[in-house]
């Protein structure tokens, strides 16, 4: 049996807060209808945010109660705080998540909270969540470098990463946010995960800032994790983080998984649909690292099928 990757896919939330052209409701359910199709098994539908801090999310009332397939499709929303929570189960979320950054200023510039203060948010969050039977998972962000603060130690984040699973995370990801980790260091840090914690309930989460993102998953690969964030495209990034660029794009994740023998149950052509139809509805083009090469076996299947036409 091929080892199994467990993605993610965070195109319609993470993908979606900062971009200019907001998208309607009925254009949202669009293109989860194609990831769905695509064979993507969880899925990041919105956030229960203010609407004022992220109107691109602000119909995440309506929206989750409309999603499709929900008894074979795990979706999760990002709630900030007990109020969040309190829309979130009116709208029906079995699965929530909560981000707490690794740095005192980070959370400062996020959310306007110390370091301290968003710890204890997660965690009444997560306990609030988990009196309600809710699955929880949390964010370790800016987990390598903040763009405040510069590095940040790997204890720190083992350390936070231990207090979210103390108060009843489920699942912790650890969260390269504004994509300047490198391979080296995302190979010790989530080495050093695994061995304290277990590869079941850890996640990893990769921005593409300088190229590193799919490089970054394989040393988080190699280190044992098996379940990642994702984005079409390589759509989104974070709003609040300065030189943030695009998450790792699903298709480069699933090509270089799948290539190297892991299983994803995802459909590459069918997931490049659902890229075709977030370029349409965000206005602007989209592709992760290997859409040139994509292109290229797209034109020669044509030129293949074309030569055999003029055979007959």
């Amino acid at each position: 049996m091929p080892d199994r990757i467990q993605i993610n896919e965070v195109s319609p939330r993470d993908g979606l807060q900062n971009q200019v052209v907001h998208l309607s409701l009925d254009e949202k359910l669009e293109l989860i209808d194609a990831l769905v199709a695509a064979g993507l098994t969880a899925i990041e539908a919105t956030s229960f945010v203010s609407p004022k801090a992220v109107p691109q999310l602000a119909d995440a009332d309506q929206l989750f109660p409309r999603l499709p397939r929900p008894e074979r499709v795990s979706y999760s929303a990002l709630v900030p705080n007990v109020r969040g929570l309190e829309r979130a189960l009116t709208a029906g979320v079995r699965e929530i998540a909560v981000v707490l950054s690794a740095t005192d200023t980070m959370n400062r510039r996020n959310i306007n909270m110390s370091l301290g203060e968003a710890r204890q948010a997660c965690i009444d969050v997560m306990t609030a969540a988990g009196a309600r039977g809710l699955r929880k998972k949390a964010y370790v962000a800016v987990a390598f470098t903040c763009p405040f603060e510069g590095k940040v130690a790997p204890g720190r984040v083992i350390e936070l990463a231990d207090e979210m699973f103390a108060n009843g995370a489920d699942e912790v990801v650890i969260a390269d946010t504004i994509g300047a980790a490198n391979p080296r260091e995302v190979s010790s840090l989530l080495a050093d995960c695994v061995e304290r914690f277990g590869a079941g309930c850890l996640a990893a989460h990769f921005h593409d800032t300088r190229g590193f993102a799919l490089a970054n998953a394989w040393a988080a690969l190699t280190a044992g994790v098996r379940r990642f964030d994702a984005s079409i495209g390589g759509l989104g990034g974070c709003p609040f983080a300065p030189g943030a660029a695009g998450n790792l794009a699903t298709e480069d994740l699933v090509l270089m998984t799948e290539q190297c023998g892991f299983e994803t149950g995802v459909d590459v052509a069918k997931l490049r649909l659902a890229v075709a139809i977030a370029e349409r509805l965000v206005q602007r083009s989209l592709g992760g690292r290997t859409t040139a090469w994509l292109q290229a076996q797209d034109l020669k299947e044509q030129c293949r099928r074309d030569n055999a036409g003029a055979a007959f």
